[in-house]
């Protein structure tokens, strides 16, 4: 059932009115990429080596739970540095399409359409 065009404008209206309110949660459900932040990437990037460092100071000292502890904050800093990225944006490809506009393409859709130009072209 197509919505009237009273319902189009307060519907848009409240879009507008929550991506005003709460951007973070509007990309967190829309799945638009966020700005990149320098400063959680540079805390990930001292927290990836600063762990490393932990981690060979407890393989040096034999001690297991100084190992342990740096490479939790090894993987901590890696999640920071690469959660600064969306996964849309590492998984899309740009391609033209018949209007000259660029179109970005999931690495799935890019495979897909090689299979059938492959299978279904001859």
């Amino acid at each position: 059932m197509p919505l009237s065009e009273h319902e189009r404008k307060l519907l848009a209206e409240m879009e507008a009115a929550l991506e005003q309110d709460d951007p973070r949660l509007v990309s967190t459900l829309s799945g638009k990429i966020r700005t990149p932040q320098s400063g959680r990437v540079l805390s990930g990037v001292i927290a990836l080596f600063g762990g490393m460092a932990i981690l060979l100071t407890g393989l040096i000292a034999q001690l297991p739970p100084l190992g342990i502890a740096g490479f939790i904050i090894s993987l901590i800093g890696t999640f920071l540095i690469i959660s600064n990225f969306s996964a849309t944006k590492l998984k899309s490809a740009t391609s033209t399409t018949s209007g000259g506009k660029k179109q970005k393409k999931a690495w799935g859709d890019r495979l897909e359409e090689r299979w059938d130009r492959r299978n279904f072209d001859k």
